[in-house]
């Protein structure tokens, strides 16, 4: 706590002192920082309806991290991005994995949220979540990020049920040119990027673009080196083409992840477990192509299609061999004057294999799944420019558990220019994935129980999934209130109550002789669904640009959880009978971004986070720094500290693959940046 309000006042300190000597120069130029706050709210979103609308006019909890806030933020990969959004929780697990959720339930593959690159799915039915140390592209590329809290079923389908994060990348005619970027550091050993622009006619532009990165180990609680450096390489297009009332997309990407880690041998006793370090990669691409006709402001049709192919080795778990194919098609039009309708089609193939592990076996290890979704919304003016409801649902079709219904409703009330009011209540499910009625996999030898120190014959916790292992479903209730106090400062607060039921829980099975490893007895986990819970919070973010040249911005997020499930689910499940002590009630953030010349800019970002009890991880304070130089036109040279309150801090821990726990360091890195 002392640490805490140190830093507090060391924050308010330099904050105070760059507002001082900006409101004394006189040179600031007139072009920086020219957008008021309201201006700023003005800033059009897709994800909600699936439509473009003014952030201020959509009835849910929504956020936008702009390209000028990533780069600002010095941010190096996506989900530390991410942090920036109220009601995101992200904590970093190793040097390459990243545990992200929306509204509780945290886990390395959080399994209720829905994950977009430019409309295209990276949620991985495997596990159920996002695999991402993926996820990247060329971070100057981004043209935002949206990020919806609450559930978006009813347009986005199975497994939008906390939330939908969307990364829209730029359209190629606004990347022409060349693009250099390189520096490195002290966790950042090093990194580069590279892209070009150009146009085939004026009709016709495109880019290709290039990069990779070296990060350094992470260490353990007790100071040793846990191997999970990580180099990564990535190369990608983008292609654009207008004719008439018609725009074709065709973009790609192709990467290739080599990394590590080290598993906990406190966990394992077994000769034929390889423990200690290890060595792993991914490699894999994408293709997608998208068509887009515009009638009118009203009237429009959308055709995407993408393929996906990925290559896991997840040691000591196994390897993974994973395509999808997907199609989707939308169609918006306008009815009666009063109703915007929004439909749709949907259908994916999910092709994957697993190959079996000493830890691990999914049975059938081969296995191909296809899902069919229709949506329809309709948007209906009530009161012109002051009160709308919006209506819809998608009905998906799985191989897991057949047909799911998905409603939702949304009211909208804007009394004045200034204010606006919205309520919504949806039903969102989480369908089920292949580790949850395919897998058997060991995850813990047991060598005493309370009152017996040690067993005469060790036990084999081994969970089992079942294929009567069913969707874990959610109906969600939500308010928020938006407030434009004056031109220079806002305020978006959002509240909500969310009922779980049929969540993910287990019980013993049979204990048997058949464990695969001379003198165990195996214990079965069996998976079902016999967990519930109730969650409420509320987040609020706030906005202010109190001189021209500098801009404040803050959050702070409040989050309960009740959880009804089994103890021994409360204790070896941290996504769900835990989810409770993994998922902090407390969590702000502080950003200040000070232009004093054209030519020089400081950053600052204060985070606080409270404990996450389950992993005895305490609440933490750290800051991150950027100090900016331009000095010509076109380049840009860069000073980005992080986590600079605490020489490391602990954030996560992995509650898949049973690896040592690693300390995040503080870390510096310098670099450069070169537009020609």
């Amino acid at each position: 706590m002392r640490l805490g309000l140190k830093s507090f006042i060391f924050f308010i300190a330099i904050n105070c002192f760059a507002g001082m000597t900006i409101a004394a120069g006189k040179t600031v130029s007139d072009q920086l920082f020219d957008l008021s706050i309201e201006d700023l709210m003005q800033i059009e979103v897709t994800t909600v309806s699936r439509r473009s609308q003014k952030l201020t006019e959509v009835a849910a909890a929504a956020y936008v991290i702009t390209n000028e806030d990533i780069r600002r933020s010095g941010a190096t990969s996506i989900p530390d991005a991410l942090r920036m959004a109220p009601g995101v929780q992200v904590e970093r697990v190793s040097t390459d994995k990243w545990a992200v959720s929306i509204r509780g339930f945290n886990g390395v593959y959080a399994n209720k949220l829905q994950v977009l690159m430019d409309g295209r799915s990276v949620y991985n039915p495997i596990f159920a979540g996002v695999l991402w140390e993926q996820q990247d592209t060329l971070l100057e590329d981004i043209e935002r990020i949206e990020v919806i809290r609450g559930p978006a079923a009813a347009v986005w389908g199975a497994n939008a049920v906390n939330g939908v994060i969307n990364i829209i990348t730029k359209k190629a005619a606004d990347t022409q040119g060349a693009l250099l970027t390189a520096g490195g550091g002290s966790f950042e050993h090093g990194f580069f990027g590279a892209r070009y622009g150009g146009k085939i006619n004026e009709a016709t532009p495109f880019r290709f673009y290039a990069k990779g990165f070296t990060r350094d180990h992470l260490t353990s609680t007790t100071g040793d080196n846990i191997h999970n450096q990580w180099h990564s390489s990535r190369g990608g297009f983008r292609l654009d083409h207008m004719r008439g009332i018609d725009q074709f997309t065709l973009q790609g990407d192709l990467f290739y992840n080599a990394n590590g880690d080290t598993v906990d041998q406190s966990q394992f006793n077994l000769s034929n477990i390889p423990l200690g370090s290890s060595r792993g990669h991914q490699e894999g691409g994408n293709i997608r192509v998208r068509w887009d006709r515009v009638y009118s402001e009203q009237s429009a049709v959308m055709l995407q299609i993408y393929y996906d192919r990925v290559r896991n080795q997840f040691l000591p778990i196994g390897d993974s061999d994973a395509e999808s194919f997907d199609v989707d098609f939308q169609h918006r039009l306008s009815l009666m004057e009063k109703h915007n309708i929004t439909w749709g089609l949907n259908y994916r193939l999910y092709h994957n294999t697993v190959f079996d592990s000493v830890l691990t076996q999914f049975s059938p290890r081969e296995q191909t799944n296809h899902q069919f979704g229709v949506f329809i919304r309709d948007e209906i003016s009530l009161l012109p420019e002051r009160l709308s409801l919006t209506v819809g649902t998608r009905l998906d079709h799985n191989d897991f558990t057949g047909l799911e219904v998905q409603p939702n409703a949304r009211l909208m009330w804007t009394p004045n220019s200034s204010n606006s009011v919205w309520m919504s209540i949806s039903r969102a499910v989480r369908i089920p994935s292949r580790f949850e009625q395919d897998v058997t996999t060991v995850v813990r030898q047991i060598q005493g129980l309370p009152g017996f120190s040690v067993l005469p014959i060790p036990l084999l916790a081994t969970v089992k999934g079942s294929s009567s292992f069913g969707s874990e479903k959610l109906i969600a209730y939500e308010l928020g209130y938006r407030h434009q106090i004056t031109q220079q400062a806002s305020v978006d607060l959002a509240g909500f109550v969310n009922d779980y039921s049929q969540l993910r829980s287990a019980g013993l099975g049979t204990i048997s002789t058949d464990s695969g490893f001379p003198g165990q007895l195996l214990v079965p986990i069996v998976l079902n669904n016999k967990a519930a819970a109730l969650t409420y919070g509320f987040e609020v973010s706030a906005d202010w640009k109190p001189l021209n040249q500098w801009r404040l911005q803050a959050s702070y997020s409040y989050l309960n959880m009740d959880i009804d499930s089994s103890e021994l689910v409360n204790q070896l499940d941290p996504t769900t009978g835990g989810a409770d002590k993994v998922a902090p009630t407390h969590r702000l953030s502080f950003r200040s971004n000070y232009d004093f010349s054209e030519k020089l800019q400081l950053n600052l970002w204060l985070r606080y986070v409270n404990k996450i009890s389950f992993y005895d991880i305490p609440s933490y304070v750290t800051m991150d720094a950027n100090l900016t130089f331009k000095p010509v036109k076109n380049v840009e040279l860069f000073l980005v500290g992080q986590n600079l309150f605490s020489e490391n801090h602990r954030e996560f821990v992995s509650d898949t693959i049973p690896t040592l726990p690693g300390k995040i360091p503080r870390g510096i890195y310098v670099g450069a940046r070169w537009n020609f």
